[in-house]
C-alpha cells in the first residue's frame, strides 16, 4: 500500500509533558486527568485519540453512504475512550456513537458496519480493545 500522508509528532515527558506536530499545527500540554491521580490541566492521550478516532468514523460513513449511494444528512461521532485497570496492567476499551441524519435506522446500521471496514482506526484496533459501536436515535 502507498504511504499517501504522514503525520508526525514528538511528545517530550509522556503524560505529563508536551506534545507538537512537525507542522506547529497541533502543539499541546498533555496531563494526567483528575481520575488517574494528575491535575485534570490539559488535554491527554485518550482525547487525543478519540477525537482522530471519531474524525476518521464520521468521514467512513460519509464514504460509506457514497459506495451505496445513499443521501444521509448531517453525522456525528462521539467516542469515549476508557482507561481500564487490573492488577497492574492497563489497557483501553472503546464506546462510539454514531448519529446519522436524514437516513432510516436500517440503512444507518448498514452504513455503521461498512464504516468499520472503512475506518483506519476501526481497523487498527479490531480485536486489539473492546470496542461499542451504538447507533444513536436517528433524526428523519
Amino acid at each position: 500500500m502507498e504511504k499517501i500522508y504522514e503525520a508526525e509528532v514528538t511528545t517530550l515527558a509522556g503524560r505529563n509533558g508536551h506534545a507538537k506536530s512537525s507542522d506547529g499545527l497541533l502543539d499541546v500540554d498533555i496531563r494526567f486527568p483528575k481520575e488517574m491521580g494528575g491535575a485534570g490541566e490539559a488535554t491527554n492521550p485518550e482525547q487525543l485519540f478519540a477525537a482522530a478516532w471519531s474524525a476518521c468514523f464520521g468521514t467512513s460513513v460519509t464514504v460509506a453512504a457514497g459506495i451505496e449511494k445513499v443521501k444521509i444528512g448531517e453525522v456525528t461521532v462521539t467516542a469515549k475512550i476508557g482507561v481500564l485497570h487490573d492488577n497492574g496492567n492497563f489497557d483501553i476499551g472503546a464506546h462510539l456513537l454514531v448519529q446519522i441524519n436524514d437516513v432510516d435506522n436500517d440503512t444507518a446500521k448498514k452504513l455503521v458496519e461498512a464504516a468499520k471496514s472503512i475506518c483506519s482506526y476501526s481497523k487498527a484496533t479490531k480485536g486489539n480493545i473492546d470496542t461499542v459501536y451504538e447507533l444513536a436515535t436517528n433524526s428523519l
